[in-house]
């Protein structure tokens, strides 16, 4: 069994009543079916004159050897004693009702066996979302950055749909259609032994026939949403970069970019269909040659050897089709399968992903931070790329420390690093002298809050963008953390003040506000250690001076981590770190790195003059 399939059915088990009611339902399901079939050949003996009324004897019990003979013999038997006492009419009538009842009975049970399998199905499949997306919640950032949206969101949309339609296909085609031909396949049995023998030998070749042109289609289905997630990653690209293809007269280019892997999906999408397409049109010419066999054959027995009579070989026609119909749907449901399982394949893949960043199993809590932070010889590389190198200092309680330096110094890798988005690949984190990787994870997050350079807001209200650092926050909460992130009048000036939808990343409001609206959220959490990382580098001069008015209110009495942009705000830092190609160059305070007249105070002279000429 493919181990895709396996574990599939591995999400079956918390569903086990609907398994069963499931597999009883189809079982009824496919021995109505047979019957209807099988009840005919008496009916065409009696109607047809095959058996006369009367002549018939009431068969004798001769034990389970003779069954087949016993059971064929009462049904004419009974058949015959109802049409001696009734008019042939009402012979045809009890016929017509005797069908009507067993197909109503085949098509109820039918129904009832798709709703317990719709619930089964759709639990199961609702299980693995949940799965995949806890667990894409828990995987590390390293994870995130190494691989396009596009690619994750194709898994938890077309791949786990793929699934979902083959967890359909499975359920019909490991129960309700087999035990239709295994039913089936028992009433030709009852009718001919020989005829059913030839049926056992044409039916698997045919299934293999199709089996062979069904293999390479899990992977050619793999490829084809590898190129739906390139497809999406692009076009998310787009759409986030929009102003950005426009200001260059890029559309054409990325125009260029998405035709290409346009065409590549076409071509893939045309083999797989292509492949898929066969299974109809091959299963019915399979299923024509059966039936002409069984004709040629059958009729070899009737007219010729006269073994067979014609009541029974009309009945068994009408068999072999009820067999054709369930060896079809197989057979489209092993293609089905076949792309689920390559879907399944990939969704798989992200379950079984290693969690990097967790717990160790003696973890412990800690609900407070007393003393300081302390970076010991931290060293951290990024695969190959070694970022930091033995990155010493400490982080007193009460103290704000500033990170400086040139883009790719290192800078924000420490911040990630002690909020444990990354683990150090060397040295250690140490806070009130405990290793932060001893600390559980949700403690440890706990105690700090985060405002990055990039203001990550939701589509929701103001209020519950705020409310994120503590949902069970009143109304009175949350408005003074916007009244100290200087965000409280804004607020109140949007339609709906509080409860304002701000739309996808926030896009209703600018680039301030969002900022400051990020600050409420961190002053709502109000964490004892604050981590800054460039939080006004992207704004506007008045929008800056509101946010660094509301980070200014947002350090007092917290200790602060500051990756500064401006160095004109951090003269007032404890310490100020000056990192440079991801090792501490310089260490003070301002006036102390300005009398230096090292890489800090050719930074300062720099802004300044920057800043000067901006004037």
């Amino acid at each position: 069994m493919d181990p895709q399939l396996k574990r599939l059915l591995g999400y079956t088990k918390p569903y086990k009543w609907y398994v069963f009611l499931n597999v009883f339902n189809n079982a009824l399901y496919s021995f109505f079916g047979m019957l209807t079939f099988l009840v005919l050949k008496p009916m065409l003996d009696v109607l047809f004159g095959a058996t006369v009324p009367g002549d018939v004897k009431k068969p004798v019990w001769e034990g389970l050897k003779h069954i087949k003979t016993y059971l064929s013999d009462w049904m004419t038997y009974y058949w015959s004693g109802y049409l001696q006492s009734h008019t042939a009419g009402d012979a045809l009538k009890l016929v017509i009702i005797t069908v009507i009842g067993l197909v109503f009975l085949k098509n109820f049970f039918g129904y009832t066996g798709l709703f317990f399998g719709t619930l089964l199905r759709n639990g199961m499949l609702r299980d693995l979302r949940l799965e995949l997306y806890q667990k894409i919640e828990h995987l590390p950032v390293g994870f995130f950055t190494d691989r396009r949206k596009g690619d994750i969101l194709t898994r938890i949309t077309g791949d786990v749909n793929q699934v979902k339609n083959a967890a359909l296909v499975i359920l019909e085609m490991l129960v309700r259609d087999p035990l239709t031909i295994v039913f089936t396949l028992g009433a030709m049995w009852f009718l001919n032994t020989q005829l059913t023998i030839f049926i056992l030998i044409f039916v698997p070749v045919s299934g293999a026939v199709i089996s062979l042109i069904g293999k390479k289609l899990k992977q050619q289905n793999i490829e084809q949403q590898r190129l739906a997630s390139e497809f999406l990653s692009h076009t998310e690209e787009t759409l986030t970069g929009i102003k950005v293809i426009k200001s260059f007269n890029a559309e054409d280019l990325f125009y260029t970019k998405f035709k290409n892997i346009m065409q590549r999906l076409y071509r893939s999408m045309n083999r797989l269909a292509n492949r898929q397409n066969l299974a109809s049109p091959l299963s019915e010419l399979l299923g024509v040659m059966v039936i002409a066999g069984i004709i040629g054959y059958g009729g070899h027995l009737v007219l010729i050897k006269h073994s067979l009579s014609a009541s029974a070989f009309v009945t068994f026609i009408g068999l072999a089709y009820n067999i054709l119909t369930p060896a079809k749907n197989i057979a489209r449901a092993g293609y089905a399968v076949r792309r689920g399982m390559g879907s399944a394949q990939r969704v798989f893949e992200i379950l079984d992903m290693p969690v990097s960043i967790k717990d160790k199993p003696n973890a412990v809590s800690k609900k407070s931070f007393d003393s300081e932070v302390k970076f010991e010889r931290v060293y951290f590389k990024y695969e190959a790329d070694e970022v930091l190198k033995d990155v010493s200092f400490t982080i007193p309680k009460g103290s704000t420390v500033a990170l400086v330096g040139q883009s790719g110094s290192g800078k924000t890798t420490l911040a990630n690093l002690l909020i444990r988005f990354y683990d150090v690949t060397g040295g250690s984190i140490k806070m009130d002298g405990m290793d932060i990787r001893d600390i559980k994870i949700k403690d440890l997050r706990s105690l700090m809050a985060i405002v990055t350079q990039e203001s990550l807001l939701f589509n929701d209200t103001v209020r519950n963008n705020i409310a994120i650092a503590k949902p069970d926050a009143t109304d009175d909460e949350i408005i003074r953390a916007a009244k100290i992130a200087n965000a409280h009048d804004f607020i109140m000036q949007l339609p709906q003040a509080y409860e304002t939808q701000i739309g996808e990343g926030g896009n209703k409001l600018s680039g301030g506000q969002k900022q400051r609206i990020n600050i409420a959220r961190a002053v709502l959490k109000n964490p004892p250690l604050m981590i800054l990382d460039e939080a006004t580098s992207a704004l506007d001069t008045e929008s800056e001076r509101l946010v660094q008015e509301a980070l200014d209110k947002l350090m007092k009495n917290h200790t602060s981590l500051v990756i500064a942009h401006r160095l004109s705000t951090i003269k007032n830092a404890d310490l100020i770190i000056v990192m440079e190609h991801g090792r501490v160059k310089e260490s003070g305070t301002h006036a102390e790195l300005m009398q230096k007249k090292g890489i800090y105070h050719k930074l300062v002279m720099l802004q300044s003059f920057d800043d000067w000429t901006a004037d």
